[in-house]
């Protein structure tokens, strides 16, 4: 995901602190070291910049002019040890935002990258950028990475739900992600999701029947129509069912995606 400061120029910039290199070939900052000169290693050399905090920890939570860390660096080029280690031995927050108002959740490229930072980390879904966007909204808008975006999308239940209601071809599914549905009314014979969440929308459009493609899984469709009639929809363990529903629907969009070229 492009970021306010080009990752590879990161790598590419000239730097002033001076250094020194031992015989094993591990480069070795002065006191004047830098944060640059870590987020300069963390492309390929993320062990070094390892070895570096435990010699100089303050760096850990340090930024550069763009608020560009080592937490956004290393969740761009999927170091997750890294991460590990800057959340759970340096104690950096999860919730630092570079310039634009973004977390490292923005800058991930890999679904695993994500799920570690949302799953194990806490880092927060609905956390809005100076735009306005959270991470899930921000992907979908730029079209990177479509797997991202439909992990983030999962875990908020009723726009889940709504959304893949719709694709599947449930003629409520209007209804039922704005919330125009009485309470209690069936669609289907299934109650519709909760109403879509602050700040999201669900859009529909409609296409010529020979455009469609294949028809969509009638199991696939059964199944989200029985999760979103249950009455313990809200329940951790629906809401569980209904993650691995929709990861299972992704299975193969992550081999498929293009891999985003970095800007040079």
């Amino acid at each position: 995901m492009a970021t306010s400061l080009d990752k590879t120029s990161i790598a590419k910039r000239q730097h002033n602190s001076a250094s020194t290199t031992t015989s094993q070939g591990i480069t070795t900052m002065l006191p004047q070291q830098t944060i640059d000169k870590l987020l300069n290693l963390v492309v390929d050399k993320p062990d070094e910049v390892l070895q570096h905090l435990q010699s100089a920890p303050q760096l850990a939570n340090q930024q550069d002019r763009h608020g560009y860390s080592l937490l956004h660096a290393a969740a761009s080029y999927n170091h997750p040890h890294v991460i590990d280690q800057l959340l759970s031995t340096y104690n950096v927050s999860p919730s630092l935002v570079d310039e634009d108002g973004e977390t490292a959740l923005y800058s991930v490229e890999t679904v695993d990258m994500a799920r570690l930072l949302v799953e194990q980390h806490n880092l927060d879904t609905n956390h809005r950028n100076d735009e306005g966007q959270t991470a899930a909204e921000k992907f979908e808008a730029e079209g990177d990475y479509p797997e991202i975006a439909a992990y983030l999308s999962s875990l908020v239940p009723s726009g889940a739900a709504a959304s893949i209601l719709s694709q599947t071809g449930n003629p409520s599914a209007e209804q039922a992600g704005a919330g125009t549905v009485a309470p209690g009314e069936a669609t289907n014979g299934a109650v519709p999701p909760p109403p879509l969440p602050h700040g999201m929308s669900l859009e529909l459009g409609t296409m010529a029947e020979s455009e469609m493609g294949e028809a969509p899984d009638p199991e696939f469709r059964r199944r989200i129509e029985e999760l979103a009639a249950r009455p313990d929809f809200e329940s951790e363990e629906t809401q569980r069912e209904l993650r691995e529903l929709v990861q299972d629907a992704l299975g193969g969009m992550a081999g498929e995606s293009n891999v985003r070229q970095r800007t040079s």
